[in-house]
């Protein structure tokens, strides 16, 4: 098929730079762009520009896209239902799409109880309806949630966000009630521990933090990414989720599972978590659910789910049957043994190639994840494992003007994701391997 980067301009060329400057002048400086790519079209892990450049994505709109840029039957999808009501309400009326759905959900995610499943448009509405419910169903306040961990941009939930400059600066008071806890970062343990001994230490802390900081008697929820997303794709232990799973049951405390990044078979299973074994009482789901609408669901136990009282959940555009319906198509798509497995093989593709990268060269300090959901961890020493955020952007930089779309990621932003559509094929992901590997190793000459 030959390349699948095709470049006609500069990246940005004169037609970008001119939506670029339209942008500054209209939009807010604070929304962030993490490239100077301008799209025209997309098309599976393809992108197109508004100067004609075709370019690969690695990104998928920050994981929105598992299933690639406008699949073919969730488009359909859409045009039919764009032909019967785009909208009537599911406050206001019953439409067979959200039952199916929901139906859907409550099957596929674990564990064997009865569950039930309420929509909304966001990853952020998904964990406020979690946390709002889980504090009404247990008539308690108090909310656990983690260093690292992102969990959207309202009030509520960038309380439960880590990362406080980027996200949260200048914009408290934040909600009261929410206690972070340590989450195990295994890279950054401190060298006198094994691997084992320190999440041993991680379960201690956390139990000495059940004292010092909350009582389990107030926690109606602890909340956790099983991987951290913008903290860096950090899977935790097996036995730290077991941990949680085995206090929330002590404790009537209700374990809400944030799967809006890692989950939509990113990992190579639905959801993540599944990989641990631990059984959440309730599951947010968002981004590649919808492949690109707006969508998000809470699954969670019918006990739970039923707790709030009639009119106590909902909202005017959740469910919306457009999102609905490619939801559906989508979740049906990514569920089957068939695309797991490709998202097992384009991991196992991109962490080969960067444990290759890594031994070549020694900026890289990490690389991790699980299935396709992984990243590369750039630091000015091995070490020391001092975060190199400035050789991360750089390389995100030259590779994005040879037709790759990269974003960062990790505490100190000095991390690369790779987040591509699972159904990108072999000669695209290796060819935008090449190109990050290129751009390393150009990086590393201009600072000779």
């Amino acid at each position: 098929m030959g390349t699948q980067i095709k470049k006609v301009s500069e990246i940005p060329g004169p037609k970008s730079k001119e939506m670029l400057a339209r942008r500054a002048a209209a939009l807010p400086a604070g929304l962030g762009k993490s490239t100077e790519v301008v799209v025209e079209k997309a098309e599976g892990a393809l992108v197109w520009d508004v100067d004609g450049n075709q370019l690969i994505d690695f990104a998928g709109g920050i994981g929105m896209v598992n299933l690639g840029h406008r699949p073919q039957v969730v488009v359909d999808a859409i045009k039919d239902q764009m032909d019967k009501y785009l909208h009537t309400g599911a406050l206001v009326t019953t439409f067979e799409p959200y039952l199916e759905f929901a139906e859907l959900l409550n099957k596929i995610t674990p564990g064997d109880f009865p569950k039930k499943t309420l929509l909304a448009c966001s990853g952020s509405e998904a964990v406020e309806n979690a946390v709002q419910i889980a504090r009404y169903y247990t008539k308690r306040p108090a909310v656990i949630c983690f260093e690292g961990a992102y969990h959207g941009r309202t009030l509520l939930t960038l309380s439960l966000t880590s990362k406080y400059a980027l996200f949260k600066k200048g914009f408290g008071s934040y909600a009261q009630d929410i206690y972070r806890f340590h989450s195990p970062n295994v890279y950054r343990k401190p060298d006198n521990f094994t691997e084992e001994e320190y999440i041993d230490f991680c379960i201690e802390r956390f139990d000495q933090n059940l004292i010092s900081h909350v009582d389990p008697s107030s926690v109606a929820a602890i909340i956790i990414e099983p991987v951290q997303g913008e903290g860096g794709f950090i899977p935790v232990p097996k036995r730290f989720l077991e941990k949680i799973r085995k206090v929330c049951d002590e404790h009537g405390i209700v374990f809400i599972a944030d799967e809006v990044q890692a989950g939509a078979g990113r990992t190579g299973k639905f959801l993540s978590i599944e990989h641990s074994g631990v059984i959440p009482d309730m599951v947010t789901m968002a981004k590649s659910i919808g492949s690109g609408l707006p969508i998000s669901a809470v699954t969670g136990r019918a006990d739970i789910m039923d707790a709030p009282h009639l009119g106590g959940v909902g909202g005017t555009y959740s469910g919306s049957p457009i999102a609905v319906v490619a939801a559906l198509e989508t979740v049906k798509q990514i569920n089957t043994p068939e695309f797991l497995a490709k998202s097992v093989h384009v991991g196992d593709a991109i962490r080969t190639r960067l444990n290759t990268m890594a031994d070549k060269f020694s900026c890289i300090g990490d690389v991790r994840g699980i299935g396709a959901m992984l990243v590369v961890e750039f630091v000015k020493d091995r070490k020391t494992k001092e975060p190199d955020m400035d050789f991360a952007m750089a390389v995100i930089k030259k590779s994005v003007a040879n037709g790759l779309i990269l974003i960062r990621a990790g505490l100190y932003t000095n991390c690369i994701r790779f987040l591509p559509p699972i159904v990108i094929t072999d000669e695209q992901l290796h060819e935008g391997l090449d190109v990050i590997e290129n751009a390393i190793q150009e990086v590393l000459n201009e600072r000779v």
